[in-house]
């Protein structure tokens, strides 16, 4: 790091994140993320990681609305009184 950008931190009061937490992060994200995990190889790059972690977010938010999309879609060709109605509006 440089001096310049260690000073500045100093300054601010930020406190630094080590090299060892980050490598421990990145590692936990990895075994999470399905794309990554289930890849033969064990030697993926931090960037490909966070890019990866990136994808798959979006890509649950777009199932978290889509799955609205489509309670909202059963709630209203539902009857309004039934029990099945009270389910799908505690899901939305």
């Amino acid at each position: 790091m440089s001096s310049r950008r260690s000073r500045s931190r100093q300054q601010s009061g930020v406190s630094r994140i080590s090299d060892d937490q980050i490598a421990d992060l990145v590692s936990k994200l990895q075994q999470l993320i399905p794309e990554i995990r289930n890849r033969r190889s064990d030697k993926v790059s931090a960037s490909k990681v966070l890019q990866e972690t990136c994808n798959y977010i979006r890509n649950l938010h777009r199932e978290v609305d889509d799955l609205s999309d489509r309670l909202a879609e059963l709630l209203e060709n539902t009857d309004s009184d039934s029990a099945q109605a009270a389910i799908i509006r505690s899901l939305l």
